[in-house]
């Protein structure tokens, strides 16, 4: 969700209600003859308020789970849950006399905190990383299917090898089996002739590509696996260049096309890493958030429940 114009009245309306929760908190925190406390009628409403917007937080994971209702747009949901969450915290402060207390109720505040700390995190992410994939992943794919557009890298790289040094070690058979299938989702716009099916296998090999099939098995064949190696040259864009041009001074200009066509194969792997990498760090803070936001409503339940009956 980017913060755009479109957040201006949710944060306006979140500023003038925080502001209007604490000039009623002052005059209660002056007169409470213990202090502000969760159990005074002020901290009661405090509380009932924050627990309702609490739930109201927790209602967009049930809205997520049934896309068919339709029940007000994802987007006003959205930002409802920012918003109108960030409120709930400060309601909960308020109800708290900004004490931490003990047992539940610091439990309750430490899980409140940390679901409000990974929120704000991810709403950061949200702000620069997807516009840095677009910038820096052109040829972005869906994320579920980044594996299988490895293992076809792969595949092609084989065949581009093998078609001029030979048959590659145990991997012939799987070549064949994978024979470019599956290949209209791809982003290969920018491709050139790879965009084409690849040509058929040479019925000659080149006596000199003794010396590609080397590199290719020793260090591009490991850099094109699902499973990227720990340190690679191929890792960073300056260190493919230095191996690629390394090799086209080594083998004779009639493999050059080979050379070009393996550097994009290359080029779209590390693109797929970094598109994997990113959305890792896209989504990964959701793993800490939403266990954290159940357990944080469920705890908020039941203290509320036993500050009724006891």
């Amino acid at each position: 969700m980017l913060l755009d114009t479109g957040q201006r009245r949710w944060v306006v309306a979140f500023l003038i209600l925080s502001a209007v929760a604490a000039l009623a908190f002052v005059p209660y925190a002056r007169t409470a003859t213990h202090g502000p406390r969760g159990g005074t009628w002020p901290g009661l409403v405090y509380g009932s308020i924050g627990l309702a917007l609490i739930l109201f937080g927790a209602a967009l994971g049930v809205r997520r789970k049934v896309p068919t209702w339709r029940i007000g747009r994802a987007t006003t949901w959205m930002k409802g849950h920012l918003w109108l969450g960030l409120l709930s915290y400060v309601l909960i402060l308020f109800h708290s006399g900004f004490k931490l207390g003990d047992g539940l109720t610091l439990v309750l505040m430490l899980l409140f905190t940390v679901v409000i700390v990974t929120g704000i995190y991810g709403v950061i992410l949200q702000q620069f990383l997807p516009r840095m994939m677009l910038l820096r992943i052109p040829l972005e794919t869906v994320y579920e299917q980044i594996d299988s557009v490895v293992a076809q890298l792969r595949a092609e790289a084989d065949g581009l090898v093998s078609a001029v040094a030979g048959p590659l070690p145990a991997v012939e058979e799987r070549t064949r089996a994978r024979r470019w299938r599956d290949r209209g989702f791809r982003h290969r716009a920018t491709r050139g002739p790879s965009a084409t099916p690849p040509p058929a296998p040479a019925t000659a090999l080149v006596p000199e590509g003794a010396a590609l099939r080397e590199s290719y098995v020793s260090i591009i064949r490991p850099y094109l696996d699902i499973e990227l190696p720990s340190d690679g040259r191929l890792a960073t864009e300056a260190g493919a260049t230095e191996l690629f041009q390394h090799l086209r001074l080594t083998v004779p200009p009639v493999l050059h096309s080979q050379i070009q066509e393996l550097e994009v194969i290359c080029d779209e792997r590390r693109q797929l890493a970094q598109q994997k990498r990113l959305h890792h760090w896209l989504h990964g803070w959701l793993m800490v958030h939403v266990p954290l936001s159940m357990a944080l409503l469920l705890l908020a339940i039941v203290h509320a429940i036993m500050s009724i009956r006891f």
